[in-house]
């Protein structure tokens, strides 16, 4: 087999890899939620890579988004683009609601692992990017009344990502529908008191920093006296 042909052979199989991993199946999680889940966790067809660079592109998109999104839409001046902020912004909000699922569905049964909360959650990002990228084209072209299918399609990424986390829920902690709210209601309640929880440590920091930096320059000044 020459070079070529099995180069080209290579990319056919990692075309079909892709489109099967990154495509098909979330779209299956997605048209079936419970079934796919279920594949997800117990058939070990979740992927922590796939995880991964569902956050990277939804990261990306929201970067372009900030930069690119059509002139009647976007009020943003490009100098005020921070991308770690970007970063933090989907990051943060992932972390902190797996750990928050975690720690309370430890507490109630919950057959899922933190690895499972967080790939559940990443995959749930599919329709979002989707959404994202979709809006972010339309932008530059709708005009007038058309700009409220920007919102719309925004919106309908929203409503599937949150379709998919709360059935994602379901199936990997192994709930019934009762059970999933409270989960659900439990852990808005722990990641407030984790966010309020380090809002304070912040604060408290702040204050022993200012309090450590003062003593330090009313030393050094009295050294120089």
């Amino acid at each position: 087999m020459n070079p070529m042909t099995k180069f080209m052979e290579n990319l056919k199989k990692g075309w079909g890899v892709f489109v099967s991993e990154y495509i098909k199946f979330p779209v299956y999680i997605m048209l079936h939620p419970l079934k796919g889940f279920e594949e997800f966790k117990r058939g070990k067809r979740g992927s922590m890579k796939v995880s991964i660079v569902f956050i990277i592109v939804l990261v990306l998109l929201n970067i372009l988004s900030f930069q690119y999104t059509g002139f009647e839409l976007n009020n943003n001046d490009i100098r005020d683009l921070n991308s770690i902020a970007e970063i933090i912004y989907i990051i943060a909000p992932i972390i902190l609601i797996t750990i928050s699922n975690w720690s309370v569905t430890t507490l109630a049964d919950g057959k899922g692992k933190m690895k499972d909360i967080f790939m559940m959650i990443s995959y749930s990002l599919f329709p979002m990017i989707w959404a994202t990228g979709f809006a972010l084209i339309l932008s530059n072209f709708l005009t007038g009344d058309e700009i409220a299918f920007y919102g719309l399609t925004l919106s309908i990424g929203s409503f599937l990502m949150g379709y998919m986390v709360f059935f994602g829920m379901i199936s990997i902690h192994e709930y019934g529908l009762f059970k999933c709210i409270i989960t659900i209601l439990g852990t808005l309640l722990a990641a407030s008191i984790i966010v309020f929880v380090l809002l304070l440590s912040y604060d408290l920091f702040q204050r022993m920093y200012g309090f450590l930096y003062t003593l330090y320059r009313e030393i050094t000044l009295r050294d120089l006296i």
